[in-house]
Protein backbone atom coordinates (compact mmCIF):
# COMPACT_ATOMS: atom_id res chain seq x y z
CA UNK A 1 0.00 0.00 0.00
CA UNK A 2 1.44 3.36 -1.05
CA UNK A 3 1.46 6.64 1.14
CA UNK A 4 1.33 10.50 0.22
CA UNK A 5 4.23 12.40 1.40
CA UNK A 6 3.54 15.21 3.21
CA UNK A 7 5.81 17.93 2.71
CA UNK A 8 6.39 20.91 5.15
CA UNK A 9 5.26 23.94 3.10
CA UNK A 10 7.86 26.80 2.64
CA UNK A 11 7.17 29.44 5.33
CA UNK A 12 5.02 31.94 3.53
CA UNK A 13 6.17 35.09 2.71
CA UNK A 14 5.97 37.11 5.83
CA UNK A 15 4.43 41.02 5.94
CA UNK A 16 6.99 43.72 7.20
CA UNK A 17 6.42 47.53 8.08
CA UNK A 18 7.66 50.93 6.87
CA UNK A 19 10.34 53.29 8.27
CA UNK A 20 7.26 54.91 9.93
CA UNK A 21 6.30 51.12 11.82
CA UNK A 22 3.28 50.43 9.69
CA UNK A 23 2.18 47.22 8.55
CA UNK A 24 2.60 46.33 4.70
CA UNK A 25 0.85 43.49 3.17
CA UNK A 26 1.74 43.86 -0.23
CA UNK A 27 -1.58 43.66 -2.18
CA UNK A 28 -2.49 41.20 -5.32
CA UNK A 29 -5.24 40.90 -7.78
CA UNK A 30 -6.40 38.07 -5.05
CA UNK A 31 -8.68 37.36 -2.85
CA UNK A 32 -7.21 37.15 1.02
CA UNK A 33 -9.85 35.56 3.58
CA UNK A 34 -10.17 36.98 6.86
CA UNK A 35 -11.05 35.82 10.02
CA UNK A 36 -13.58 38.91 11.55
CA UNK A 37 -14.75 38.88 15.24
CA UNK A 38 -15.94 42.10 15.63
CA UNK A 39 -12.88 43.24 18.30
CA UNK A 40 -10.77 45.77 17.49
CA UNK A 41 -7.84 44.36 16.50
CA UNK A 42 -9.96 41.84 13.30
CA UNK A 43 -11.78 44.93 12.59
CA UNK A 44 -8.82 47.39 12.42
CA UNK A 45 -7.34 44.81 10.37
CA UNK A 46 -10.09 44.34 8.18
CA UNK A 47 -10.56 48.42 7.21
CA UNK A 48 -6.64 48.43 6.67
CA UNK A 49 -6.72 45.55 4.28
CA UNK A 50 -9.25 47.79 2.28
CA UNK A 51 -7.43 50.87 2.28
CA UNK A 52 -4.13 49.19 0.49
CA UNK A 53 -6.19 47.77 -1.73
CA UNK A 54 -7.14 43.92 -0.92
CA UNK A 55 -9.96 42.25 -2.20
CA UNK A 56 -11.33 40.66 1.56
CA UNK A 57 -13.36 37.88 2.10
CA UNK A 58 -14.70 37.90 6.10
CA UNK A 59 -15.13 34.81 7.63
CA UNK A 60 -16.99 34.71 11.69
CA UNK A 61 -17.07 31.41 13.22
CA UNK A 62 -20.50 30.91 15.48
CA UNK A 63 -19.33 28.42 18.63
CA UNK A 64 -22.34 28.78 20.21
CA UNK A 65 -20.42 31.13 22.84
CA UNK A 66 -21.82 33.32 25.17
CA UNK A 67 -21.05 36.79 23.35
CA UNK A 68 -21.73 35.67 19.97
CA UNK A 69 -25.47 37.49 19.43
CA UNK A 70 -23.27 40.64 19.88
CA UNK A 71 -20.46 39.99 18.36
CA UNK A 72 -22.55 39.41 15.27
CA UNK A 73 -23.97 42.35 15.39
CA UNK A 74 -21.11 44.44 15.55
CA UNK A 75 -19.66 42.26 12.71
CA UNK A 76 -22.15 43.09 10.58
CA UNK A 77 -22.88 46.72 11.67
CA UNK A 78 -19.47 46.92 10.35
CA UNK A 79 -19.27 45.57 7.25
CA UNK A 80 -22.07 48.02 6.31
CA UNK A 81 -20.05 50.64 7.14
CA UNK A 82 -17.17 49.66 5.15
CA UNK A 83 -19.05 48.13 2.73
CA UNK A 84 -16.89 48.03 -0.62
CA UNK A 85 -16.68 46.48 -3.90
CA UNK A 86 -13.63 44.83 -2.39
CA UNK A 87 -15.29 43.66 -0.02
CA UNK A 88 -17.61 39.94 -0.40
CA UNK A 89 -20.47 39.29 1.56
CA UNK A 90 -20.03 37.66 5.22
CA UNK A 91 -19.64 33.88 5.57
CA UNK A 92 -20.93 32.31 8.53
CA UNK A 93 -19.67 28.91 9.76
CA UNK A 94 -20.91 27.10 12.63
CA UNK A 95 -18.76 25.06 14.63
CA UNK A 96 -20.70 24.63 18.11
CA UNK A 97 -18.82 23.67 21.07
CA UNK A 98 -21.15 22.86 23.35
CA UNK A 99 -20.45 18.83 23.31
CA UNK A 100 -16.75 20.02 24.06
CA UNK A 101 -16.65 22.70 26.54
CA UNK A 102 -19.85 21.79 27.97
CA UNK A 103 -20.55 24.00 31.44
CA UNK A 104 -17.33 26.34 29.97
CA UNK A 105 -17.81 29.84 31.49
CA UNK A 106 -17.85 31.33 27.49
CA UNK A 107 -21.50 29.00 26.94
CA UNK A 108 -22.71 29.44 30.28
CA UNK A 109 -21.37 32.88 31.39
CA UNK A 110 -21.42 32.28 34.60
CA UNK A 111 -17.98 33.53 36.57
CA UNK A 112 -16.67 35.18 33.66
CA UNK A 113 -12.69 36.34 34.67
CA UNK A 114 -13.50 40.34 35.53
CA UNK A 115 -11.41 43.44 35.05
CA UNK A 116 -8.54 42.12 37.69
CA UNK A 117 -8.50 38.38 36.40
CA UNK A 118 -5.06 37.72 34.47
CA UNK A 119 -4.80 36.87 30.93
CA UNK A 120 -4.74 33.15 31.25
CA UNK A 121 -8.29 33.53 32.75
CA UNK A 122 -9.56 34.20 29.45
CA UNK A 123 -7.58 31.17 27.58
CA UNK A 124 -10.01 28.93 25.46
CA UNK A 125 -8.76 25.70 25.24
CA UNK A 126 -7.72 24.97 21.62
CA UNK A 127 -9.12 28.14 20.41
CA UNK A 128 -7.42 29.13 17.01
CA UNK A 129 -7.46 25.84 16.05
CA UNK A 130 -10.68 25.65 16.29
CA UNK A 131 -11.57 29.25 14.29
CA UNK A 132 -9.40 28.21 11.40
CA UNK A 133 -10.30 25.00 10.72
CA UNK A 134 -13.33 25.59 8.66
CA UNK A 135 -12.07 29.13 6.41
CA UNK A 136 -9.57 27.08 5.75
CA UNK A 137 -10.99 24.32 4.20
CA UNK A 138 -13.72 27.06 2.41
CA UNK A 139 -10.56 28.93 1.04
CA UNK A 140 -9.11 26.06 0.08
CA UNK A 141 -12.38 24.62 -1.64
CA UNK A 142 -12.80 28.10 -2.96
CA UNK A 143 -9.62 29.47 -4.29
CA UNK A 144 -8.48 31.77 -1.80
CA UNK A 145 -4.79 30.92 -1.12
CA UNK A 146 -4.46 33.65 2.45
CA UNK A 147 -6.61 33.29 5.16
CA UNK A 148 -5.48 36.41 7.64
CA UNK A 149 -5.96 36.66 11.51
CA UNK A 150 -5.23 39.99 13.49
CA UNK A 151 -3.01 38.43 16.29
CA UNK A 152 -0.76 40.53 18.05
CA UNK A 153 3.18 40.07 19.13
CA UNK A 154 1.45 40.04 22.74
CA UNK A 155 -1.12 37.31 22.44
CA UNK A 156 0.61 35.16 25.35
CA UNK A 157 -0.99 31.42 24.10
CA UNK A 158 0.78 28.61 22.75
CA UNK A 159 -1.80 28.28 20.14
CA UNK A 160 -0.64 32.26 18.65
CA UNK A 161 3.22 31.47 18.62
CA UNK A 162 5.14 30.94 14.97
CA UNK A 163 5.83 27.44 15.88
CA UNK A 164 1.95 26.30 16.38
CA UNK A 165 1.17 28.38 12.65
CA UNK A 166 3.94 26.68 10.96
CA UNK A 167 2.93 23.36 11.85
CA UNK A 168 -0.44 23.85 12.04
CA UNK A 169 -0.67 24.90 8.32
CA UNK A 170 1.75 21.56 7.32
CA UNK A 171 -0.98 19.65 8.59
CA UNK A 172 -3.68 21.60 7.16
CA UNK A 173 -1.72 21.62 4.00
CA UNK A 174 -1.13 17.52 4.39
CA UNK A 175 -4.82 16.65 4.70
CA UNK A 176 -6.09 19.30 1.84
CA UNK A 177 -3.64 18.87 -0.97
CA UNK A 178 -3.34 21.95 -1.44
CA UNK A 179 -2.06 25.45 0.96
CA UNK A 180 -3.75 28.65 2.28
CA UNK A 181 -1.14 30.33 3.72
CA UNK A 182 -2.11 31.66 7.23
CA UNK A 183 -0.88 35.43 7.28
CA UNK A 184 -1.34 37.42 10.63
CA UNK A 185 0.19 40.72 9.23
CA UNK A 186 -0.25 42.30 12.91
CA UNK A 187 1.83 39.90 14.11
CA UNK A 188 5.35 42.00 15.36
CA UNK A 189 3.19 45.19 15.93
CA UNK A 190 2.05 46.08 20.15
CA UNK A 191 -1.60 47.14 20.51
CA UNK A 192 -0.55 50.73 20.71
CA UNK A 193 0.66 50.43 17.18
CA UNK A 194 -2.22 49.04 15.83
CA UNK A 195 -4.61 51.25 17.49
CA UNK A 196 -2.84 54.16 15.66
CA UNK A 197 -3.44 51.86 12.57
CA UNK A 198 -7.07 52.15 13.27
CA UNK A 199 -7.50 55.99 13.88
CA UNK A 200 -10.41 56.70 11.49
CA UNK A 201 -11.84 54.02 11.29
CA UNK A 202 -15.17 53.11 12.80
CA UNK A 203 -14.17 51.76 16.31
CA UNK A 204 -17.15 52.91 18.00
CA UNK A 205 -19.01 49.83 15.75
CA UNK A 206 -16.81 46.97 17.16
CA UNK A 207 -17.54 44.48 20.21
CA UNK A 208 -14.85 42.69 22.49
CA UNK A 209 -17.14 42.37 25.83
CA UNK A 210 -17.39 38.67 27.22
CA UNK A 211 -20.08 39.44 29.27
CA UNK A 212 -22.67 41.32 27.80
CA UNK A 213 -25.71 43.40 29.38
CA UNK A 214 -28.70 43.97 27.97
CA UNK A 215 -26.57 44.00 24.58
CA UNK A 216 -24.27 46.54 25.41
CA UNK A 217 -20.05 46.12 26.54
CA UNK A 218 -20.46 45.51 30.30
CA UNK A 219 -17.60 47.77 31.20
CA UNK A 220 -16.38 45.09 34.43
CA UNK A 221 -15.04 41.77 32.46
CA UNK A 222 -11.48 41.06 31.32
CA UNK A 223 -11.84 42.55 27.94
CA UNK A 224 -13.43 45.20 28.69
CA UNK A 225 -10.57 46.41 30.94
CA UNK A 226 -8.29 45.93 28.02
CA UNK A 227 -10.18 48.00 25.26
CA UNK A 228 -10.07 50.64 27.69
CA UNK A 229 -6.29 50.11 28.37
CA UNK A 230 -6.60 50.04 24.33
CA UNK A 231 -7.98 53.74 23.83
CA UNK A 232 -5.89 55.03 26.49
CA UNK A 233 -2.61 53.73 24.83
CA UNK A 234 -3.69 56.50 22.34
CA UNK A 235 -4.83 59.39 24.53
CA UNK A 236 -8.33 59.05 22.60
CA UNK A 237 -11.67 59.12 24.00
CA UNK A 238 -13.05 55.35 24.09
CA UNK A 239 -16.96 55.75 21.84
CA UNK A 240 -17.76 52.67 24.14
CA UNK A 241 -21.43 53.01 25.16
CA UNK A 242 -20.49 50.70 28.44
CA UNK A 243 -23.78 49.32 30.44
CA UNK A 244 -24.31 51.38 33.58
CA UNK A 245 -23.15 49.79 36.62
CA UNK A 246 -26.59 48.70 37.79
CA UNK A 247 -27.13 46.81 35.02
CA UNK A 248 -24.31 44.81 35.06
CA UNK A 249 -25.30 41.19 35.83
CA UNK A 250 -22.70 39.90 38.61
CA UNK A 251 -23.04 35.30 38.07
Amino acid sequence: MGYRTCFNPATPPMPWRNASGRMILPSTDSTIGLLLSGGLDSSILLGHLLQTGHRVQPFYVRCGLAWEREEVRAVEQLLRALRSERLAELVVLDLPLADVYGDHWSLSGFSVPDAASPDEAVYLPGRNALLLIKPVLWCHLHGIDRLALGLLRSNPFGDATPDFFAEFQAALTCATGGQVALVRPFEKMTKREVMQLGLGQPLELTFSCIAPSDGRHCGSCNKCAERKAAFALISTKDPTAYAPREMTRTK
